[in-house]
């Protein structure tokens, strides 16, 4: 196909090999490079996809980023490695006039953020991150069922983000999970919070101590330059969100709970919107149902369960599928630019703080994105 779109692959890991995987299956797009630090997993993506000597020749697989700079007339690079090296990755795709899909947070950093999203409008390439929960047909239901007001009045929201791992060494599960749940509550929402706070605990991997041990687990030096707790990564997080018109939300997240569950919740004054991924026939279910006074007594009344049809469309082949039209026509995405990406890091960062102030309440900036 004339006019493809060049574009490399950097980061073959979980996440990286799906990304990977989609582009290759765009005709839209020649994947033109893949770039992993591992050569094993170098070699397990040569196997997976039947790479011929013919591709062999026309795919660059290598260790060793720089490298694709040899690359005639790249266009774009896909960043799906560990977040504290974003910035730097990120930096140097746009300074050699790339654009960059990256992996979501956009960094661990705010002010890395905004440096990168400036840069990106003085090179004139567009920055996109990946919040694949962005662009699932549930998701872009449920904002429609929220915002046409079919709950009544809006009362608050909580979700459940738990499994048994995988557990991180480079963040904590706030930094690792909260970030899909506080981006579907906004979108949803059509807002951002007003303030924040968390509380957790930490078990696996705690700061080393006084004596140079933690009491469980694997001991870590937090590092200044990661959002790292003074007590170490924390395992179980409870987040409150708060937005402009008193709504809050609650989120639960854990990664070391053999109860697997991805459940996020809207309770209005007539009813719950529940966008379940765990349950793939119905994930997402409109539950009618409210409270009227009979003799002196509440009463449920108006109660039905309506499971809500949804298109049928892998959520990372449609974010694969806007990059490249960003790419075609050079405008952001409106749905997950590095500008939204930024707005969310700036939440994290908030929660941080909280977090590591035992859940004092943190008021966001009003900084506009």
């Amino acid at each position: 196909m004339t006019n493809q779109i060049k574009i490399a692959v950097v980061g073959v890991g979980r996440w990286g090999v799906h990304l990977l995987r989609n582009f290759l299956e765009n005709p839209q797009v020649a994947v033109a490079a893949v770039v992993d630090p591992n050569s094993e997993r170098l070699a397990t993506v040569q196997r997976q996809y039947f790479f011929s000597k013919t591709t062999e020749k026309s795919i660059l697989l290598t260790t060793e980023w720089q490298k694709i700079k040899q690359i005639t007339d790249l266009d774009a690079v896909v960043i799906a490695t560990p977040a504290s090296t974003h910035y730097s990755l990120i930096t140097d795709a746009l300074d050699w006039g790339y654009h960059v899909l990256a992996e979501k947070p956009l960094t661990l950093n705010l002010k890395e953020c905004h440096e990168l999203c400036q840069l990106a409008q003085k090179r004139q390439r567009q920055l996109m991150v990946d919040h694949t929960y962005l662009f699932h047909p549930a998701v872009e239901r449920g904002q429609v069922v929220v915002q046409e007001g079919e709950l009544g009045d809006l009362r608050y929201g909580y979700a459940c983000r738990t499994h048994l791992g995988p557990v991180r060494q480079d963040v904590d599960a706030l930094w690792d999970l909260a970030i899909h749940d506080i981006a579907i509550f906004n979108t949803w929402l059509g807002q951002q919070p007003v303030s924040v706070q968390a509380s957790g605990r930490v078990w696996l991997q705690e700061k080393v101590g006084k004596l140079g041990e933690p009491e469980v687990g694997r001991s870590i030096t937090p590092s200044p330059h990661l959002p790292i707790s003074p007590s170490g990564l924390a395992d179980l997080v409870w987040v409150t969100l708060t937005y402009p018109n008193g709504f809050q939300a609650y989120i639960h997240l854990c990664w070391l709970n053999p109860d697997k569950q991805r459940r996020l919740v809207v309770v209005g004054s007539r009813g719950s919107l529940i966008f379940d991924e765990m349950s793939a026939a119905s994930p997402l279910t409109l539950l009618h149902g409210e409270l009227e006074m009979q003799a002196n007594n509440f009463i449920p009344v108006n109660q039905s369960q309506q499971v809500l049809q949804i298109e049928k469309n892998e959520p990372l082949k449609r974010v694969c599928d806007r990059f490249v039209h960003c790419i075609h026509n050079n405008t952001p995405c409106m749905v997950s630019s590095g500008w939204i990406g930024t707005q969310l890091v700036n939440i994290l960062a908030a929660l941080t703080e909280s977090l590591n102030q035992n859940g004092k309440l943190v008021v966001l900036s009003t900084n506009q994105y």
